[in-house]
């Protein structure tokens, strides 16, 4: 990943369990947020998808698909960098490396 530090379209985002930072889309619970999260194929305790980092068993949160808008490799640790990077406030699609989903 020659670029780490700029968001990327979903559907590039890996399905390895690698842990990524996500932005979601803004909605009525509130505005544009990034979290930690992974891609799980699915387990006793819920079905394949998007899961927040901090899920455990019992309290899994599950992003649906159209709730994500890009995602972002973790950065590496730098002095007086911020501990997370805003939420991606562009225009969809030509931004985000490529055409829209």
């Amino acid at each position: 990943m020659d670029e780490p530090d700029r968001w990327r379209h979903m559907r590039s985002a890996p399905k390895d369990g690698t842990r990524i930072l996500i932005t979601i889309h803004p909605s009525e619970q509130g505005p544009a947020a990034v979290d930690l999260a992974y891609w799980s194929n699915g387990d006793l305790h819920g079905g394949e998808g998007w899961r927040a980092a901090d899920s455990s068993p019992g309290c899994i949160v599950q992003y649906a698909e159209p709730e994500l808008k890009c995602w972002m490799p973790l950065p590496t640790a730098a002095f007086g960098r911020p501990a997370m990077p805003a939420p991606w406030q562009g225009k969809d699609a030509p931004e985000l490396d490529g055409s829209g989903i």
